[in-house]
């Protein structure tokens, strides 16, 4: 059984968990996960799969 996971919704995930434990990181990790997203857009995450 293979399971593949996607790089931008664990990004997500733990940029919500820190927002939540402490609001005042917004503003940098909506700014860093916009960062990794774009680069993740311009590169492609075909080799960042998790198997």
């Amino acid at each position: 059984m293979n399971m593949q996971l996607g790089l931008t919704p664990l990004i997500s995930l733990l940029a919500g968990i820190l927002i939540l434990v402490m609001p005042r990181l917004l503003n940098y990790i909506v700014a860093v996960y916009l960062i990794v997203v774009g680069l993740i857009g311009l590169f492609g995450a075909s080799g960042m799969r998790i198997s």
